[in-house]
């Protein structure tokens, strides 16, 4: 099945995304993460959005501050104003960085708002990963106000937050699959061949798929799930890769994204196989 695929997913070969910006000696989702990223190559990042009390969309992949902060609870019970003072530590349990390094670490770092990260890189392309249904109508306010509907991808592991931004954005909006479509299409991916160019209904109006290699042991991304993809028109992006066997033994499958952890070391990979774009 042949289909036109959104703006947002035309790149020569294999996308790479760094996620949360990558890991490093910085906090994730922050500006030094994404910088950083950029700096290397990347013109695509994965990131997560939640959202304050007050409605304004903001980069955070926890329900509360607690893991990467020097404040406790949601982020959810702050204003944008109170927020803003808060500042971003390395995880503890990040591996380039040491608990003293945490502590030491002068400063931190702000979290970023949404529009102010599309601001700064207005060439640079966004997988957006909404955490929570209350973030979508902020999120898509803050894409038109900043005129990049064009240049994101919205998705979520809820299949309601998933329908609800196409209706919010309509068609301009690149939309990836819901995990409960995902598991359908798994399952349709090991039906006889008739059913092989059919959708469930989960993937009618989705651009694309956004999987984990397995999900409680149970192998999602394989062969036959990739050729099934192929079949129905939706371009396949792994996450989260940051083994280089691994990541050679995706792209032998034939996967068209790759979400990782390393970016250094994802470039490495696609430099090899002469997949790297040229600056």
């Amino acid at each position: 099945m042949t289909m036109a695929r959104h703006a947002f997913l035309d790149h020569p070969g294999p996308i790479a995304f760094a996620h949360r910006g990558g890991a490093g000696p910085w906090p994730e989702n922050s500006w030094p993460a994404f910088t950083h990223a950029i700096a290397l190559g990347y013109r695509y990042l994965e990131t997560d959005i939640r959202v304050t009390r007050d409605g304004t969309a903001m980069i955070l992949h926890d329900p509360t501050l607690d893991r990467v902060s020097d404040h406790v609870g949601p982020l959810s019970e702050l204003t944008a104003a109170e927020a803003a003072r808060i500042r971003l530590h390395p995880p503890a349990d990040t591996p380039t960085v040491r608990v003293q390094d945490r502590a030491n670490s002068s400063g931190g770092e702000p979290i970023p708002r949404l529009d102010d990260l599309l601001d700064r890189w207005p060439d640079a392309r966004f997988n957006l990963d909404v955490k929570e249904a209350a973030a979508l109508e902020p999120t898509i306010a803050a894409l038109r106000r900043v005129k990049a509907l064009d240049r994101v991808c919205v998705t979520s592991f809820d299949d309601g937050v998933a329908g609800e931004a196409r209706r919010l954005a309509g068609p301009d909006l690149c939309l990836g699959a819901g995990m409960s479509a995902i598991a359908a299409a798994r399952i349709w991916s090991v039906l006889p061949s008739r059913l092989a160019t059919r959708r469930p209904r989960g993937l009618v109006g989705r651009d694309v798929v956004q999987v984990p290699v397995s999900y409680r042991s149970v192998r999602v991304c394989d062969a036959r799930f990739i050729r099934y993809m192929s079949a129905v028109g939706l371009p396949v992006h792994v996450w989260t890769v940051n083994d280089e066997a691994a990541m050679d033994a995706l792209l032998d499958l034939g996967v068209d994204g790759l979400i990782t952890d390393r970016p250094e070391s994802l470039r490495t990979v696609l430099r090899r196989r002469d997949l790297w774009p040229a600056p």
